[in-house]
């Protein structure tokens, strides 16, 4: 049984979570796009974990987490995840976590050139600022490096020196600034390719060899941020959903049997960009504050709004999703009356093209609330009715089976259904 985990709206659904939980059933857990711009949180105990690179999966005994071609390596960062790790007693070793030699690699240029970029636009995107973009662009480009370059010194040395004469003209000429050493970045990242180097290997090979085990995909952000079917340009620099599982994993030819979308019992997005149902003010306050809407990676503060159920049809729709996780169900516990959007005023906006949209106007439903804690439940047929209520309601919307539900951080607040 292979599975794919994507998230079905702006990121931040609580996939750290939910693919944590499905990991105890597969082997091998595999990161197939983005950068360290994603956060996956898991909640053990009073241990608190936060990956960015590392698939999430880690953290189940006798499993292999894969870094896939797809995903783009601040080595910087992989390596203090690592480290991380392994002073929280977490085993980590080139037995079980494996880095595609096809990665690309993020450069300190990168991150300049994302932070210049961002200050020079008329209308800011929101980037984390930690490079994605600019390694991604260098990748189409043909000009990047790779995680086999690195480990190569001369291939290394040749394609920095190459790069950095064009990054250099950029920075003094567009943006008036300094240029960067070639020195200082070769012996640093000549350092990280040292520690690495054990880890990467031929991913083609090693899902060849070991192609009758179970596998799980790992998405990172959510639907709508995907560089095609996302609120461009309010978007990442990768394909975010499930189509890219294969291509970003180099595991062709499998068959993926489910694909789990993770969804919030409300929604939330950082940055820039559309939000039809967000909600400012005291309410918009309430979701922040309950639901420590503060991003995993940046810690800026999420915005929130009420469950779009447009969204999450497209996202259905786009993701070829199996079934449903709805997360944080918990949050709503207060709430005497919770609104849902249902619909757009002008029906035939669809969520790809909000961008070209002023204003797009959402039309409600309002369902009672259930007004009782609902953390330490554990069984469906023990929530309230109401809560009962609005799951099959958002199943009825969106014509896909809820099977689980999250009701808190900890690592078994789920209730399978």
């Amino acid at each position: 049984m292979n599975i794919a985990v994507v998230g079905l709206q702006w990121g931040d659904e609580g996939k750290g979570k939910v693919i944590d939980y499905f990991a105890k059933d597969v082997d091998v857990v595999v990161r197939f796009q983005g950068g360290n711009n994603a956060g996956h949180t898991v909640v053990i105990g009073e241990k608190k974990f936060v990956f960015h690179l590392i698939p999430s999966g880690i953290l189940r005994n006798n499993k292999i987490s894969v870094i896939g071609n797809g995903v783009v390596i601040d080595p910087k960062v992989l390596l203090e995840e690592i480290t991380f790790l392994k002073k929280q007693g977490i085993y980590i070793s080139p037995r079980n976590l494996k880095v595609s030699l096809l990665a690309h690699v993020i450069m300190p240029y990168h991150k300049l050139m994302d932070s210049f970029r961002e200050e020079e636009r008329l209308a800011r995107i929101g980037t984390t600022k930690r490079g994605i973009g600019p390694c991604y662009a260098d990748k189409i480009s043909r000009c990047g490096i790779r995680m086999v370059d690195l480990i190569n010194p001369r291939v290394f040395s040749l394609k920095l020196k190459d790069n950095l004469r064009e990054k250099n003209l950029l920075f003094r000429n567009v943006y008036g600034r300094k240029g960067i050493s070639f020195k200082k970045i070769f012996t640093e990242y000549s350092y990280y390719a040292k520690l690495l180097k054990p880890y990467c290997c031929d991913i083609l090979d090693f899902f060849y060899k070991n192609r009758r085990l179970n596998f799980l995909f790992e998405g990172a952000q959510g639907t709508f941020l995907d560089i095609d079917w996302g609120t461009y340009p309010f978007v990442t620099s990768s394909n975010t959903v499930s189509l890219n599982a294969v291509l970003g994993s180099g595991f062709s030819g499998i068959k993926i049997d489910r694909v789990v979308g993770v969804a919030k019992a409300y929604t939330t997005r950082v940055g820039e960009g559309p939000f039809p149902t967000e909600i400012k003010g005291k309410r918009g306050g309430y979701f922040r504050s309950r639901g420590k809407e503060f991003g995993a990676t940046t810690k800026r503060p999420r915005r929130c709004g009420w469950l779009d159920l447009v969204l999450l049809r497209e996202a259905v729709k786009i993701n070829g999703i199996t079934e449903v996780v709805i997360t944080k169900l918990d949050i709503l516990d207060e709430l005497k009356k919770i609104k849902v959007c249902v619909g757009y005023r002008n029906s035939k906006v669809k969520p790809y093209i909000f961008s070209h949209l002023k204003k797009i106007s959402p039309v409600y439903k309002t369902v009672k609330g259930w007004c009782s804690s609902i953390a330490n439940i554990r069984s469906y047929n023990k929530l309230p009715r109401e809560a009962k209520k609005y799951i099959l309601f958002i199943e009825e919307s969106i014509k896909r089976r809820v099977s689980h539900i999250s009701v808190g951080q900890l690592r078994d607040a789920i209730i399978s259904k």
